[in-house]
C-alpha cells in the first residue's frame, strides 16, 4: 500500500527535539555563537513580548549661591529627566533540513550535529542585524554601524597614520567613543583585522621594521587583548571585510530574551528560496526539517552624560575604505 499522508508528529520526534535542549540553544546562541551577545548586557527575560526601560534624557546642574541677601542667595532649582525605550521580541528563525537516512542511523547523535548548525544560523543573523543592519526588525535599534557613523565616529583605514594611530591614536576610533562620554569594554572585528593587527611593527629610521607592538601578551591562549579589552574575530559568517572593528561600550548595548523556543518538524513542505526557487521538496525528497523560533529584542538607551549631553553614541566604527 502506497501511503502520502504520515506525518513525524510530537512523539515521533521526542527523541531528536528534548525539550531541556531549549536553553541549551539559547545559551549557546548568547555565549558562543553570537559575537555581539557576548558583549552585550543581557536583560531580565522578557515575560511579554515588550519590556520598557528608562532612560536619562536630561541631566540636574548644581549652581553656586553668591550672596547672603536678596536674590543672590536664592538656591536655583534644576531637574532630570527620563524617557523611555522600548525592547520588542521579534521571531529569529533557522530550518534544518536533514536526510530521513541520517535520522535512520542509530549511531549518530543526531541532536548534536542539528544544535550548533541552529545556534549558529540564529547568531549570524543577530549579529547581521544588530551590527549592520541586514533583515533588521523596525523595532530594533538603528544598527551600530549606521549609528556610529551618523554620529561621525568612524574612521577609514585610508586615513592618514597607521592602524595604530587609526585604533589607539589621539583621534581614533577608541578615542572617539571618549569624546563621547564612553568608555570602550571591547572590540569586534573582521577576521582579517588579525593580520593588520599581528603585522604591525616598531617604526625604526621611517620604516615600520622593529619588533612587532603586539606581543604574545595579546595573543594569551588565543585570546587577543587590544588596549586591555576583548577582541573577537567574527567567525560565523557576519559581515564583510568593508567593515575591520566596531569598538565600544558594549553594556550600552541590552537585550532580553522571550523565552519561549518553539520546534516543528516538517516532512511534507518544501524550501524555497528567496526568488521562489524550490530548494527542497521534502516529501520527494525523503528529508524532514526542523524548524526553530526564538523571540529577543535588543536596544541601544545610549543614555546622556556629564562628558556629551548631545549627539552621543557608545560605539566608533573602523573601516576599510
Amino acid at each position: 500500500m502506497t501511503v502520502y499522508n504520515s506525518l513525524l508528529d510530537r512523539a515521533d520526534a521526542a527523541g531528536l527535539i528534548p525539550v531541556e535542549y531549549s536553553n541549551e540553544i539559547m545559551n549557546s546562541v548568547a555565549s558562543e555563537t553570537s559575537f555581539v551577545m557576548k558583549l552585550a548586557r543581557r536583560l531580565r527575560d522578557m515575560s511579554v513580548y515588550q519590556k520598557t526601560m528608562p532612560v536619562i534624557s536630561a541631566l540636574p546642574t548644581a549652581y553656586f549661591v553668591t550672596g547672603t541677601s536678596g536674590s543672590a542667595a536664592l538656591k536655583q532649582t534644576t531637574e532630570v529627566n527620563w524617557s523611555n525605550v522600548t525592547l520588542q521580541a521579534e521571531e529569529i528563525a533557522a530550518i534544518v533540513p536533514i536526510p530521513e537516512q541520517v535520522l535512520d542511523d542509530a549511531n549518530i547523535d543526531i541532536w548534536a550535529q542539528v544544535k550548533p548548525l541552529i545556534a549558529t544560523a540564529i547568531g549570524t543573523a543577530i549579529d547581521n542585524a544588530v551590527l549592520w543592519g541586514t533583515n533588521k526588525p523596525t523595532s530594533w535599534p538603528t544598527a551600530i554601524v549606521t549609528a556610529a557613523t551618523s554620529a561621525s565616529q568612524n574612521l577609514a583605514a585610508t586615513a592618514a597614520g597607521d592602524v595604530y594611530d587609526h585604533i589607539l591614536g589621539a583621534t581614533g576610533i577608541i578615542a572617539k567613543v571618549e569624546a563621547s562620554g564612553y568608555q570602550v569594554t571591547g572590540h569586534l572585528a573582521h577576521v582579517s583585522m588579525r593580520g593588520k593587527l599581528r603585522g604591525l611593527r616598531e617604526t625604526i629610521s621611517g620604516s615600520a621594521t622593529g619588533m612587532p607592538i603586539f606581543q604574545t601578551s595579546m595573543q594569551a591562549a588565543g585570546n587577543y587583548v587590544l588596549d586591555g579589552d576583548q577582541i573577537y574575530f567574527m567567525t560565523n559568517g557576519a559581515g564583510n571585510a568593508s567593515y575591520l572593528m566596531v569598538s565600544g561600550q558594549w553594556d550600552q548595548l541590552v537585550y532580553s530574551l522571550r523565552q519561549d523556543i518553539t520546534f516543528k518538524i516538517l516532512d511534507q513542505a518544501v524550501i524555497q528560496d528567496s526568488a521562489g526557487a524550490i530548494v527542497y521538496n521534502l516529501a520527494q525528497q525523503d528529508m524532514v526539517a526542523l524548524r526553530v523560533v526564538i523571540r529577543c529584542g535588543f536596544q541601544v538607551p545610549n543614555p546622556v552624560n556629564w562628558v556629551k549631553a548631545s549627539g552621543q553614541y557608545p560605539f566608533a566604527v573602523y573601516t576599510a575604505s
